[in-house]
């Protein structure tokens, strides 16, 4: 049986997931992940990531397992590279970001019925594993009704423009400071 096991820190504590190649789910052959529990079935909660952020799935052609986008204005990093569309491959050691939330993918155990199992090992240790020294990332959320992009700080109090709550707002990447208008 394929398996993948990701952690990642929610509200001061570490949670550990593990995912089964051909496990049930909201969106059958795929693991959504993201803020909203109506949507994903893996649900992280921190205002900088999208209400629904990207998807794992396992590929049986392949043998692998593999991480897809869902959002154009909050593309999550993986291995320090921004995955604005495709699919990229996840292996034991992989560092996925979604917003400002860090996820380890702890393993990866792929085999089938009488065969060992394959363990894929991290990369090597020289692989930069964080975002590229640009400087840091800004986000803000886009509110659904004025589609204003307000500070991820204002989660609470909602959209200053038109009272809109922002529950359910989409999570986006603010362009550096020097280029905003």
């Amino acid at each position: 049986m394929c398996s993948i096991t990701l952690e990642w820190t929610e509200a001061g504590q570490l949670v550990t997931q593990t995912i089964q190649g051909k496990q049930a789910s909201k969106n059958p052959g795929t693991v959504r992940i993201g803020r909203d529990r109506t949507r994903c079935d893996l649900v992280v909660s921190h205002p900088t990531v999208s209400g629904l952020h990207v998807e794992l799935f396992f590929n049986d052609q392949t043998n692998m397992f593999y991480l897809r986008n869902l959002r154009d204005s909050n593309p999550p990093l993986v291995d320090g590279k921004i995955l604005n569309q495709g699919e990229a491959v996840l292996n034991s050691g992989t560092y996925i970001y979604l917003g400002q939330v860090e996820v380890k993918v702890v393993s990866v155990f792929l085999g089938t019925s009488g065969v060992p199992p394959t363990v894929l090992l991290p990369p090597p240790a020289n692989v930069a594993q964080y975002p590229s020294a640009t400087g840091p990332t800004e986000y803000g959320l886009k509110c659904p009704k004025c589609l204003h992009i307000s500070p991820y700080s204002q989660l609470d109090i909602g959209c200053p423009w038109c009272g809109t709550s922002l529950a359910a707002a989409v999570s986006v990447v603010l362009p550096p400071s020097g280029s905003r208008r």
